[in-house]
């Protein structure tokens, strides 16, 4: 791996630029902030804490409404919910609320502070399925509520698309790794290598558990019909597992070609780019004013050398050249590229649960499948992003809790 891709890019605040920022902070009482944060991690009140240099106190709140406040700090669109909501925006820019909260939670990393608490046994045992973010949170959550957790995972470690999905450079897998410690030494019992569906059945799990949660994301990849059998086309998810899973120690191109304007497809760029291949051009049917991808990861590609080509949607392959055809001008494009990768959505991948999915998401409402089964993650109804994950965790959590008799 470059030692420039296994780094974190932004430069997280020290103790005199954090608290420079905090003072900056309107202390709103009605605080729009922690309104609009999907997880409920109440900005205002951990950067009142921050303020009066209380950094235990904040990271009490944020670790206590947030399993995963130090992933989330880093990869969450704030710019999406709370540093939308900030009332400084009518003012001169919002209050970086990820920063200030990376910096809280690298703290009590560094501190070594023990937050979260089991809470007294009851007897009852869950088991959950998929360790990706709403499955950690939904394990954290039970935990605290006393249940025995048994957290069932297809692969070697737990994570999810916090591991796979998402790049070194924004989301070390260090810190991945401390967030599952922390809900393991609550008592979470990781079960790995073991696919439900599979290996065991959902009807054997109903049998030997009070209730189950299936917490499984959308990370089957999606390829464009005319890529299929493509030699050069790889998605997007596959490559960025297998940069992970290899460390960066990958083959890599002189030319790469990406397609889509997501955050995925600027995951993939900047990777390329700090992986070492020289050129790197992004084409998306978007155009830039409407564009998928968060602000930040937009300016951190365009940082990296990425060029990006926007309005073009691709019209036929042959080989390693790509036409793209201009949504609304007379224009046409071609691009010769050594690897092509697309980043054109992901999918369900459980059918074998026998859950009813109708696009992607269970067809039905709330977090009460049948009987025993619960539903979490990107397959429950919602935005599909982590902080989204944790809410929906935390949400099943609690009717779980509801359902076998707690308050």
């Amino acid at each position: 791996m470059t030692k420039q891709y296994s780094q974190e890019l932004v430069q997280g605040y020290t103790m005199s630029t954090v608290m420079e920022e905090a003072q900056r902070c309107l202390l709103c009482h009605d605080a729009p902030c922690s309104n609009a944060c999907p997880a409920g991690t109440d900005p205002a009140k951990f950067i009142r804490s921050v303020r009066f240099r209380n950094f235990k106190g904040a990271a009490e709140t944020i670790r206590s409404n947030n399993a995963l406040g130090a992933a989330c700090a880093r990869i969450c669109p704030t710019e999406r919910y709370c540093e939308l909501a900030c009332s400084r925006c009518g003012i001169d820019r919002p209050i970086n609320i990820g920063g200030i909260q990376r910096f809280v939670t690298d703290f009590e990393e560094q501190c070594g502070m023990k937050i979260l608490e089991k809470g007294p046994a009851n007897g009852k045992k869950v088991a959950v399925v998929g360790s990706g973010p709403a499955g950690l949170q939904a394990a954290a959550t039970l935990l605290q509520l006393g249940y025995a957790v048994d957290v069932y995972e297809k692969g070697a470690k737990a994570g999810g698309f916090l591991r796979s999905g998402i790049p070194e450079y924004r989301l070390p897998d260090a810190v991945v790794d401390t967030e599952v410690a922390r809900i393991a030494e609550l008592g979470a019992n990781f079960k790995y290598g073991t696919e439900i569906g599979k290996d065991v059945s959902l009807d054997d799990l109903k049998a030997g558990y009070d209730a189950v949660l299936v917490a499984v994301g959308i990370g089957k990849p999606q390829m464009l019909e005319m890529f299929e059998g493509n030699p050069y086309a790889v998605p997007a998810v596959t490559f960025l597992a297998e940069v992970d899973e290899k460390q960066g120690n990958v083959d890599l191109p002189d030319n790469a070609l990406v397609i889509g304007g997501g955050d995925a497809a600027m995951d993939v760029a900047t990777t390329l780019k700090l992986l070492g291949v020289q050129n790197v051009t992004t084409v998306t049917r978007k155009e830039l004013s409407d564009f998928r991808a968060s602000k930040e990861e937009l300016e951190t590609a365009r940082a990296s050398g990425v060029t990006i080509v926007d309005g073009y949607a691709p019209v036929a392959v042959d080989g390693k050249v790509v036409t793209f055809r201009h949504r609304k001008l007379n224009s046409e494009l071609k691009i010769e590229a050594d690897k092509i990768v697309l980043a054109v959505g992901q999918t369900t991948d459980a059918a074998q649960l026998g859950l009813p999915i109708v696009k992607n998401e269970v067809d039905f409402e709330g977090y009460h499948a049948d009987g025993k089964v619960f539903v979490a993650g990107d397959i429950a109804k919602g935005d599909k992003t982590a902080v989204w994950a944790v809410r929906k965790g935390k949400a099943a959590a609690y009717e779980i809790h509801n359902y076998l008799g707690g308050n």
